[in-house]
């Protein structure tokens, strides 16, 4: 079910007003069997997935607990994390990898094994295939249309419950459906935030009143969060497609002012989804992470990821990072950790060769600020850090090197050498040929006046229905009549949703 959708409304304020109606008992089971619902409609026969690995994560948790440390334990959480990570490595990147393999053995001129490889792969997908109901298939790109939706997200999050009990941090839940609902809570379902169970799991044990101020904080986050999907971030498509849907038709400036669009696409789309999400759980007491906070005005790339998606960017850390070694080891060690976090990242978002170079220039704009850095110290050069010129040079370098990645990124879909390409047209020739504006007058407008919300810290309307409930009352239904006069209503799935 698509948050932009009047569908969704409909459904979030049928649940929200049954969830307060009931007790503590009536509450969870309704949750459990909305967020089911939730989830169905895209694909009914998807929840079968989900519903497997709550189930062997619920005894695995459970089993982790029991068990005494040692071998045993250890491969109790192994075979945990194998299930989840092979569930998702079979949906997300079975016909990727084989591709892969099939191109290598076709570059080392070995046909025979690249047609064997090819058969044998395509022969087990149509197996699967026929229990959700697909026809067969002779390529990979029906993979695709059998994707679940959120498969990444909530394969992450069951992970981080199985490592927390190992590890001790988290004690085994017993009560099957709360577990089922951490894996399941509608609103971060399908993207996000990713939550660890010390901070949801015990949430749900508990018997939240109605507050009043809950409720105006959780629908004004919301009403921001569908402006900045169907006001800002749709609009900003229109752009975006303008350009990249077609970039030989563009000269580099064209498509420079279609990434720009795009940064500022992705930016309200998925923070506007994680507004959405966590003002819907607010509106019934519950509390989920913070997954933004103003991103664009990081000034340097490890800034940015502790601002951009930070649900994602913590879990890589604490689930990856740190058992790699982390900042306890040399630091060649330490940068190819850093590295390795970054590809693992853009793989983790698709299976796309985009994805991988988009989070290897991550990790390399990482290494190479490392080096700077070093660099400097040895040769004694400092720069004034509160010298506000300085800043702006640091926040506009950021931004501009955060941009580029985002070509990759955006042209996960098409061939590597399309986004080279349309980096090469940016840089090197951003003046050959006609400018071919991608928006018309108002459509400018609109991107100077969305822009501007930008600078709006995300926490400046959080604080607006707790200073004023007659502010709340005047600007909560003027943000959702604005959405709804200047929205782009076209269905538009979030960007996020496919991973």
């Amino acid at each position: 079910m698509l948050f932009n959708s009047l569908q969704f409304l409909l459904f979030f304020v049928v649940v929200t007003l049954a969830y307060y109606s009931l007790p503590w008992r009536g509450r969870w089971a309704l949750l459990l069997g909305a967020s089911c619902y939730f989830y169905m409609v895209f694909k009914p026969a998807y929840i079968l997935i989900l519903f497997l690995t709550i189930v062997i994560d619920y005894y695995a948790g459970i089993w982790l607990e029991r068990t005494q440390p040692g071998s045993a334990r250890r491969w109790l959480l192994i075979i945990s994390l194998i299930s989840n990570v092979g569930i998702l490595a079979f949906f997300k990147y079975f016909g990727f990898f084989t591709d892969s393999l099939v191109w290598l053995l076709d570059q080392a001129n070995l046909d025979g094994p690249a047609q064997a490889v090819n058969r044998k792969a395509i022969s087990l997908l149509n197996k699967v295939l026929v229990l959700f109901g697909q026809p067969g298939t002779t390529s990979f790109s029906i993979v695709d249309a059998i994707l679940p939706i959120g498969l990444s997200f909530h394969t992450f999050q069951a992970m981080s419950y199985t490592i927390e009990v190992y590890r001790g941090n988290q004690k085994a839940e017993r009560h099957f459906g709360i577990y089922a609902l951490y894996v399941m809570f509608y609103p971060q379902l399908v993207a996000g935030p990713i939550e660890r169970p010390q901070n949801v799991l015990h949430q749900f044990h508990t018997y939240f009143h109605f507050n009043f101020e809950n409720l105006k904080a959780g629908l004004m986050q919301m009403a921001f969060g569908f402006f900045k999907k169907v006001v800002i971030a749709d609009r900003m498509a229109e752009i975006v497609s303008h350009g990249y849907d077609n970039p030989t038709q563009h000269n580099g400036l064209t498509l420079l002012v279609a990434t720009l669009a795009f940064s500022i696409q992705i930016y309200c789309d998925f923070s506007g989804y994680s507004d959405i999400a966590i003002g819907a759980a607010r509106t019934m007491g519950f509390t989920l992470m913070e997954n933004f906070r103003t991103p664009y005005f990081s000034r340097s790339i490890v800034e940015f990821w502790r601002r951009w998606h930070i649900s994602l960017s913590t879990w890589f850390r604490d689930y990856l990072y740190i058992p790699l070694g982390g900042n306890r080891v040399g630091p060649s060690r330490r940068y190819l950790n850093v590295f390795i976090v970054f590809l693992v990242s853009g793989l983790w978002h698709g299976a796309s060769w985009n994805y991988v170079i988009w989070g290897g220039l991550h990790g390399a704009y990482q290494l190479m600020a490392g080096w700077r850095d070093k660099a400097l110290s040895r040769w004694g050069i400092t720069f004034p850090e509160e010298n506000k010129a300085y800043q702006l040079v640091q926040l506009l370098l950021t931004f501009v090197l955060v941009m580029l990645t985002w070509v990759f990124f955006r042209n996960h879909k098409a061939p590597v050498e399309n986004a080279f390409y349309i980096l090469g047209k940016i840089i090197f020739t951003p003046f050959d040929g006609p400018l071919s504006a991608p928006f018309n007058t108002t459509e400018l407008w609109f991107c100077v006046l969305l822009v501007a919300v930008l600078f709006l810290k995300e926490k400046f309307y959080l604080t607006i229905p707790t200073r004023n409930t007659v502010l709340f009352f005047v600007l909560f239904p003027l943000i959702c009549l604005l959405s709804y006069l200047f929205g782009v209503f076209t269905s538009n799935q979030f960007i996020y949703f496919q991973f």
